[in-house]
């Protein structure tokens, strides 16, 4: 069995993982690979092509339970059973009860209040003429908006990007296992002060409250998990979302050029943005449950496979001219907030609030240019973003 190395891409798999996952692509869609970063398994399976990887995220025998295979991880065992470690039946369950509460009507009304944040964000970044994007816009909208939603103290929020930083691409050691021992901590904490503070009108207040139809509740533990995946899901995918938006269209003048000409383009800028850089790069792991074939390729019970999100986004076979950013394309059923049972819960707040940013940063600054390099794009295989995105207008 043939395993490829990534390491000897070097610092491409970073700054370029597209012409990487176009070569493997080339070799066939599905590779043993070993990764040469610190949060990945040293060895596993990773899909790269787009219909193998669609099948994949809907496949009910890769689960995301590893105790069906023997062994937890330490978010599990520090923050508790969440949406991204479950299958059906108790992923269904878990769904179910923060659908009652996160609802469509909930989001959509959150419109006004984004954009009123987003105008107070521009009214402090604009007069300065120029900025990190990523500091004065991207990062504090949406971490604004799912914490006044959660119910999560203006005073934490700070730290709280500190932590949801070192859980998602630490590059210390042990930098991962102290975030989630203190993140764990904090929510547990918050969770009990809004329990004894009584009924609060914040998601998290209602998640509390919920009661199925038969009786059921969250737990304790349960009620930790979501909070934890809705706030470091409700935050890290839209800062990306925006700082790659704002990105692709200051490299590409003449799509925005045309955006600028007919606003009516936004959602579907705002899609092909999803579609040619996502803000989630891998989906997290998924194990097979029995031995298995993805596109011919026998996949061991136990194996972990890693399905690629960008990779599947960017393959040919599903999108002619892929690497060519087309805010008129046809870009439908694209992967970027996965697809399954498992489909991003906080996608339509995603999808709400880089739109309502994007509209407002090109009405309020018809000159925004970049004012230098971007920096470092994230660590990990998990997120695709810039670290700093200095543009000026």
């Amino acid at each position: 069995m043939r395993v490829t190395d990534l390491g000897v891409y070097g610092d491409a798999l970073r700054s370029d993982p597209h012409t990487v996952y176009a070569r493997l692509r080339e070799r066939g869609p599905v590779h043993r690979v070993r990764w040469p970063l610190p949060d990945a398994c040293h060895e596993t399976w990773l899909v790269v092509g787009y219909e193998q990887a669609r099948a994949a995220l809907a496949d009910p025998r890769l689960v995301k339970d590893t105790g069906k295979i023997g062994f937890t991880f330490l978010d599990e065992d520090l923050i508790g059973r969440y949406l991204l470690v479950t299958d059906p039946p108790q992923h269904t369950r878990l769904r179910g009860l923060v659908t009652r509460a996160f609802t469509a009507r909930r989001v959509a009304a959150l419109e006004p209040r984004i954009r009123e944040i987003t105008d107070r964000l521009l009214d402090e970044m604009l007069p300065r003429g120029r900025a990190d994007l990523i500091d004065a816009l991207a990062y504090p909208l949406p971490i604004t908006v799912i914490s006044e939603l959660l119910g999560v103290p203006e005073l934490d929020r700070a730290r709280f990007r500190e932590l949801s930083n070192e859980v998602v691409g630490s590059v210390r050691p042990a930098g991962e296992y102290d975030a989630f021992v203190e993140l764990g901590g904090y929510l547990r904490e918050l969770i009990e002060d809004k329990r004894c503070a009584g009924p609060g009108d914040d998601l998290l207040s209602e998640l509390i409250r919920t009661t199925a139809e038969d009786g059921d509740r969250l737990s304790a533990d349960e009620l930790r998990g979501m909070a934890y995946v809705l706030l470091i899901a409700g935050h890290e995918t839209t800062v990306n979302l925006i700082g790659n938006g704002v990105l692709a269209l200051l490299t590409h003048p003449g799509q925005l050029a045309d955006l600028r000409a007919d606003p009516s383009l936004l959602d579907g800028a705002v899609e092909e943005i999803l579609r040619w850089e996502g803000p989630v790069e891998n989906a997290t792991y998924r194990y097979a449950s029995e031995p298995l074939e993805i596109a011919g390729t026998a996949i061991g019970q136990g194996d972990a496979v890693m399905i690629g999100l960008t990779a599947a986004d960017r393959d040919g076979a599903r999108y002619p001219e892929p690497d060519r950013f087309d805010i008129r394309r046809d870009n439908r059923g694209h992967l970027a907030f996965g697809h399954g049972v498992h489909f991003c819960l906080g996608a339509p707040l995603a999808r709400l609030e880089s739109r309502t940013a994007l509209r407002a940063l090109l009405e309020r600054a018809p000159d925004l240019a970049l004012d230098g390099p971007h920096g470092e794009w994230l660590p990990g295989t998990l997120m695709r973003g810039v670290r700093t995105l200095p543009v000026r207008w």
